[in-house]
């Protein structure tokens, strides 16, 4: 494909990507209210562990405004995940034919999952984190905490794992697809690893290796699992290719090299 259509597919794909998240974001511009309690609800829990007051400060005019708006793109982001996962997949391959379509059609049955369970797993570690950080306010004391850096540290921290748990089955998918071999996700398997040990210590900002090992090690066995089936995929095609006196997708032919006597 061109380069120019290509950026016109790019801006295409992103525009419906667009709507489809302005409409998520009208869903979850009715759904603030519980939404932003829940939010905080692991600051003011852990406040009150420890005897101590804490509370989600407004220091603005227009905070809350602006933060209504952010809450409501975060839901709209989650609520119309299979649709711009698909916007995603339909980019990466542009004219599907049936059998891409069917790829796209497994792609986001498995990415939704993947990346709710991203988003949840989190989830659950938020209230430790925000424990963690608690514990450091002082006797006696008010930690007046403002509501755009919180909220946007806690929305940041559950997409951004949510998006990780994507990533092996866009792999599995590319491998589908004929656009990158087995081999290639093998040969990078040391830096997949170490990416995912330093995403983790980034994202989580407790001190202890507990957390980040917890957080690394399930996208670091959805590198492997993808890889394996990966490697099913490549291995099945070359021995189709085999048969059909083709050579292998990464150009070679069996037996190339051996002489005969």
């Amino acid at each position: 494909m061109p380069l120019r259509e290509h950026l016109l597919e790019l801006r295409k794909r992103l525009f419906l990507a667009a709507c489809g998240l302005v409409l998520g974001a009208v869903g979850g511009w009715l759904l603030f209210d519980p939404v932003f309690e829940a939010l905080q609800e692991p600051l003011l829990n852990a406040a009150a562990a420890r005897e101590a007051t804490a509370a989600v400060n407004f220091g603005g005019l227009a905070t809350a405004f602006d933060m209504r708006v952010k809450v409501s793109l975060f839901l709209g982001a989650i609520v119309t995940s299979p649709w711009w996962l698909y916007q995603l997949w339909a980019f990466v391959t542009p004219g599907l034919t049936r059998r891409e379509r069917l790829f796209a059609v497994g792609f986001v049955l498995a990415a939704v999952p993947l990346f709710l369970s991203g988003s949840y797993l989190a989830w659950t570690t938020m209230p430790t984190a925000v424990r963690v950080l608690t514990d450091f306010i002082p006797p006696d004391s008010t930690n007046l905490v403002d509501a755009q850096t919180y909220l946007s540290f806690v929305m940041r921290f559950i997409l951004a794992f949510g998006v990780a748990f994507v990533l092996p089955v866009i792999m599995v998918c590319l491998n589908l697809a004929g656009l990158v071999r087995a081999a290639t996700w093998g040969h990078g398997w040391r830096w997949a690893v170490l990416l995912a040990f330093v995403f983790a210590a980034v994202m989580t900002p407790t001190p202890d290796a507990v957390t980040m090992i917890v957080m690394a090690l399930p996208i670091c066995g959805l590198y492997f699992l993808a890889l394996g089936v990966c490697l099913l995929h490549d291995r099945r095609v070359d021995r189709k290719r085999l048969a059909e006196g083709l050579p292998r997708l990464d150009g070679s032919v069996p037996g190339e090299g051996l002489t005969t006597s």
